[in-house]
């Protein structure tokens, strides 16, 4: 509680510990920096994947150049740290009571997957969990980049401030490479209702990073990799509904758990038959938010799923096979769910509209959240209350 004269001089530190200090320094310097490669962090600029030789513009070789240089990181940090044992275990002269050795699952950063995932995996697994985490932050840092949170043209936090619009971005990046979204509303959707919904930016965002000549085979390195854990793969689909499939119903739980049940995303929802869902950046949030939601996305959004039913129904009346049209009634029945859903929500997010209710980011995600009824989802998971 307390330190008298000379207290600090009789603690029994052995005069090695000079000989230990550059070695601690180096396990520090590269734990920081493998915290700070994380969205969750601080002091998070960027991606490794981002990070690495833009001359490299395929994914699969960009990650195996990444983990490369993971492994490399781990198995240095082990040696410094069985080193600084040693010395210590000499200092004492506990050679009979300790040894040096250090577990890999010990090593305790970010970018080993013994110590990450844990448990009695194989190899095999842990790559797999690896490669497709990695792949993950990929996607939210493509979504962060369209909401104008971070940018491809400048490292760390770009608009993080409540209020915050387009100028503010502009005003520190003129030109940009990959430009944010004018009003930081991004549908999800499960089809393609939208040119700028969050799976066509992502494919722009890749685009724009790595070349058109190589997006293929980078956006099915994406989905394959979201297939190894994040969802299950589908025999037959193409890698931009694979990647349309994880946004529209994994992503943002997974946005849950890194920012441990406060969401900086939110996500609007009309319900349980997903007819519209999008994301809205917690900083860009204004009053005119929902008004826009509304006119530029769920008023166009019923007339286009009206004109898709009249064009289905038409087509089971024209169907001379039986199969097609029982497959042409169930998508019906999706889309009338959908439909009455979509109605409902457009009431009460005109309701919520004409209040043009203001946050205070002072009071805290919990309390904010819960100023839109159950226009978002998930709000008893964050407020911990059911929606009102």
């Amino acid at each position: 509680m307390s330190f008298n004269k000379g207290d600090i001089a009789r603690i029994p530190v052995p005069s090695v510990f000079p000989d230990i200090s550059f070695q601690a320094e180096r396990c520090i310097e590269v734990s920081r920096k493998d915290w700070d490669s994380h969205e969750g962090s601080w002091s998070f600029s960027e991606l490794h994947l981002l990070a690495c030789n833009r001359q490299v513009f395929s994914l699969i070789e960009i990650y195996k150049i990444i983990t490369r240089f993971w492994s490399s990181l781990v198995l240095e940090v082990m040696s410094l740290e069985e080193s600084i044992n040693l010395k210590f275990i000499e200092a004492y002269g506990l050679h009979d009571e300790l040894v040096p050795n250090v577990e890999l699952n010990d090593i305790t950063l970010r970018v080993n997957p013994h110590y990450r995932y844990g448990g009695n995996r194989s190899e095999e697994e842990l790559e797999t969990l690896l490669q497709c985490d990695t792949l993950k932050e990929l996607v939210s840092y493509a979504i962060g980049c369209m909401m104008g949170r971070y940018s491809l043209d400048k490292p760390g936090l770009v608009l993080a401030s409540q209020g915050e619009a387009v100028r503010d971005y502009l005003a520190q990046i003129p030109v940009p490479s990959f430009a944010p979204d004018d009003n930081a509303i991004i549908p999800l959707t499960d089809q393609e209702w939208f040119p700028d919904d969050a799976t066509n930016r992502f494919r722009d965002f890749v685009r724009t990073v790595w070349g058109e000549e190589h997006l293929q085979e980078n956006l099915d390195f994406v989905a394959e990799s979201l297939c190894l854990h994040a969802i299950k793969p589908k025999k037959g689909e193409a890698a931009l509904e694979t990647i349309r499939r994880y946004l529209s119903t994994q992503f943002f739980k997974d946005h849950l758990r890194t920012y441990k049940k406060r969401p900086i995303y939110w996500l609007f929802s009309t319900g349980k038959q997903k007819a519209f869902e999008c994301l809205v950046y917690l900083h860009r949030y204004n009053e005119s938010t929902l008004a826009e939601m509304r006119t530029d996305y769920v008023i166009p959004l019923t007339t286009k799923l009206a004109s898709y039913v009249e064009k289905l129904e038409q087509d089971k009346d024209a169907s001379t096979s039986a199969a097609e049209a029982k497959a042409i009634e169930k998508e019906l029945s999706k889309l009338y769910k959908q439909q009455a859903e979509l109605n409902t929500f457009d009431e009460k997010l005109r309701h919520y509209a004409d209040q043009r209710i203001s946050l205070d980011l002072d009071d805290g995600v919990k309390v904010n959240y819960g100023k839109f009824g159950d226009l978002l989802a998930e709000v008893k998971a964050v407020t911990g209350e059911k929606a009102q």
